[in-house]
């Protein structure tokens, strides 16, 4: 399976500090924003991830993140000149897909949960249809909302519906086999001129080809698109660092625990931020995975 972190748009709803930096490169306490949805998709074991920006937008994402092999990961970058919906993200990759399926992570999404990574790499080698994820909110009305039978399988989708059947919101993490693709390709933009995701999903709920995994208690999805919920991420992280002495959303150690890169490489990554609490961090991770230092 590929990965596709979607960093696009104008970040109208976080102006006037969204108007000359990307929503995804802002902090979210101690790491940029992008750090997040790039964490998932390296939790699920996927190792090739396109990165989807403004033609603006992008050369600051390369200068950031560059080829991802110091994360023992390969990093495209492709552009959205406009925001034209989540759908066009298939096919602008479409030539990064390839024949192979594909996971979606909307890059202003936070995940965080226990067992996180064993729930996403069940479903990602054999997916047939798509798989999507579930999280129970006070407040469905506000979301696109599943309604699932016991086998978790989907019946509908409603956009912010006036009387919810579930308080299911459907987050911004999918994954889909390779005919999302075509699906994509045919689909006619909705009245606001957009692909829109959930006649993505409606495509394989029609085909009886779509489940809606839920998340449960314990874990937390966040979204950062407006000044509140930006503040309330970042305290997030911090009281769960502080508390916890763990980083969320560490991308060096992910990259080790994977297997992606030695100890020693995460001590040296984490050398070039020596400055940083978030570089002393890497370096004893490192120290205590065997690194030489």
């Amino acid at each position: 399976m590929r990965g596709i972190v979607l960093a696009g748009g104008s970040g109208t709803r976080l102006h006037p500090i969204t108007q000359a930096v990307s929503k995804q490169l802002l902090p979210v306490y101690d790491k940029p924003m992008i750090y997040y949805p790039m964490s998932v998709l390296m939790l699920a074991g996927i190792r090739d991830i396109l990165i989807i920006s403004t033609p603006g937008d992008l050369p600051n994402f390369q200068r950031l993140l560059g080829s991802g092999n110091q994360f023992g990961i390969e990093l495209s970058y492709a552009e959205q000149p406009e925001p034209n919906g989540l759908a066009e993200a298939f096919i602008i990759g479409e030539d990064f897909v390839g024949d192979d399926d594909v996971a979606l992570v909307l890059g202003d999404n936070i995940f965080f949960g226990a067992d996180f990574s064993a729930i996403m790499t069940e479903y990602v080698t054999g997916i047939d249809g798509a798989v999507l994820f579930g999280y129970r909110v006070k407040d469905p009305q506000r979301y696109g909302v599943g309604e699932v039978d016991a086998d978790g399988r989907l019946l509908s989708i409603e956009e912010k519906p006036a009387k919810p059947k579930s308080n299911r919101a459907i987050t911004g993490l999918y994954f889909y086999d390779n005919d999302v693709v075509e699906i994509s390709k045919g689909l006619a933009p909705s009245a606001r001129g957009e692909l829109e995701i959930t006649d993505v999903n409606l495509t394989y709920l029609q085909q009886g080809r779509a489940r809606l995994i839920d998340l449960g208690r314990g874990f937390a999805w966040l979204d950062t698109g407006t000044h509140d919920s930006l503040l309330a991420a970042g305290q997030f992280v911090q009281v769960l660092e502080h508390r916890t002495g763990v980083r969320m959303a560490c991308l060096e150690e992910i990259a080790l625990e994977q297997g992606f890169i030695t100890a020693d490489d995460c001590y040296a990554l984490g050398a070039k931020l020596a400055k940083s609490g978030y570089g002393d961090y890497v370096m004893a991770i490192a120290m205590a995975a065997g690194a030489t230092g």
